[in-house]
């Protein structure tokens, strides 16, 4: 009977954390060793190597997690444009993403050694080789994913209630009960239950459209003028807040309330008011200006409800550290270590431009980081880019759906198949 209660509950509640990791307090440095100037020759010269699955995990020396994801062992050639890259600015970033405990855990002493290196490129084709994620479930295009891309959305608000400004940006409720279960069942490690007590009993959270006729027992931070920017505010994790005192608030992420996130752009597609190719940003934006009497049926599609809090900074993820443009991205934490470096390959959409009438398709390769976490990014060859914030990141996010391949990044010779 328990055993079935429990269930039932993990139906009704599961969900992902987004937890920020802690940070060393220091991390110890130590000199770069020299680094070969034959390596990107030899890596040139390589034949791409047999396949080498790793079917169910690849473990890290040193490092207590594990990555449950299938790779095959590749070399750096076999990376498109790889050494094309900008090594100065992945060094940055990697040093940034070395200050977290997880990154630290993966990267060990080349976080330390990293403090003291000169040449960038050799440092990371010495110290490092790439494992092709793939697929196994699809016979056909095993290594193609989705790409898609977020950014740090701004909207007007006011630190007081008026008619203008009567949509509140709610911060976790008093009442919002979250029950961590990995003491008693490990495998739930990377799940939270969330509900609230009534009767002595754990029952979902208020929905979105329930949300409508409840006053919420949370703290207000601040409350803005539109209901659909208060809603890609929660879709897109984080923003700024434009006060009507001409003040700047940063919020983030902070917690859910345990409903399962649905786009209400397949809800569009499935009442045929959006064909699946027209989906975009922008696209149901303009659906739901032109459509006043539906928005909240759209809206409430998606019962999921995020909560924020105030930040120090811009936009941070669930890794701890403050988001970079480009370089950072979102993953399913259940296949991809956060704080784990990768590589990026993507075919762009065909874009029209608007002078003429002839299209274009692009490539994307880049380093990158998985730094966060979002609740629409499912399955290990599936990542979500930052594209920072503003009008151009708002347009390129809207817009990118893309074919994707992912290689990680590892530490050389540290690699084994468990």
């Amino acid at each position: 009977m328990k055993i079935t209660l429990l269930i039932l509950v993990l139906i009704f509640f599961i969900s992902c954390s987004k937890e920020p990791e802690k940070v060393p307090s220091q991390i110890p440095v130590k000199n770069t060793e020299k680094v070969s100037s034959k390596v990107q020759k030899e890596e040139q010269k390589k034949v791409p190597q047999s396949i080498q699955k790793f079917p169910t995990c690849v473990k890290v020396l040193d490092c207590d997690a594990c990555i449950k994801t299938t790779v095959q062992k590749s070399s750096f050639s076999e990376l498109p444009d790889f050494y094309s890259e900008n090594f100065d600015d992945v060094l940055k970033v990697f040093k940034k993403n070395c200050q977290t405990q997880k990154a630290y855990q993966i990267y060990h002493s080349l976080c330390r050694q990293a403090e003291t290196v000169h040449n960038a490129k050799a440092f990371i084709i010495n110290n490092f080789e790439a494992y092709h994620i793939t697929n196994k479930r699809r016979k056909s295009k095993k290594h193609r994913g989705l790409l898609t891309a977020y950014y740090e959305t701004q909207i007007n608000a006011s630190l007081k209630q008026t008619e203008r400004y009567k949509y509140p940006i709610y911060a976790t409720p008093k009442d919002l009960v979250v029950v961590d279960l990995s003491s008693i069942y490990p495998e739930l490690k990377n799940y939270r239950l969330r509900g609230r007590i009534e009767k002595n009993k754990l029952v979902p959270y208020y929905t979105r459209a329930e949300m409508k006729f409840t006053d919420l027992n949370a703290p207000v931070l601040c409350y803005c003028d539109s209901k659909i920017d208060r809603f890609f505010l929660e879709v897109q994790g984080s923003g700024i807040a434009k006060l009507d005192d001409n003040s700047t608030m940063y919020i983030g992420y902070d917690n859910q309330n345990g409903h399962k996130y649905r786009a209400i752009g397949k809800y569009l597609v499935k009442q045929k008011e959006l064909k699946l190719e027209d989906v975009s940003l922008q696209s149901i934006i303009e659906w739901l200006h032109n459509h006043p009497s539906r928005i909240d049926e759209v809206l409430n599609y998606n019962s999921s409800l995020v909560f924020f809090s105030k930040r120090d900074q811009g936009a941070t993820g669930a890794l701890g550290v403050e988001l970079t443009p480009m370089r950072s991205i979102a993953v399913d934490k259940r296949y991809i270590l956060l704080g784990s470096m990768l590589y990026l390959s993507a075919d762009l959409q065909e874009e029209k431009s608007s002078k003429k009438e002839k299209t274009s398709k692009n490539r994307m390769n880049r380093i990158v980081f998985a730094q966060d976490t979002g609740g629409a990014i499912k399955g290990n060859i599936r990542a979500d880019l930052f594209a920072g914030n503003g009008e151009k990141a708002a347009l390129f996010a809207g817009h990118l759906k893309a074919p994707l391949q992912l290689w990680l990044i590892l530490p050389k010779k540290r690699v084994k198949k468990r």
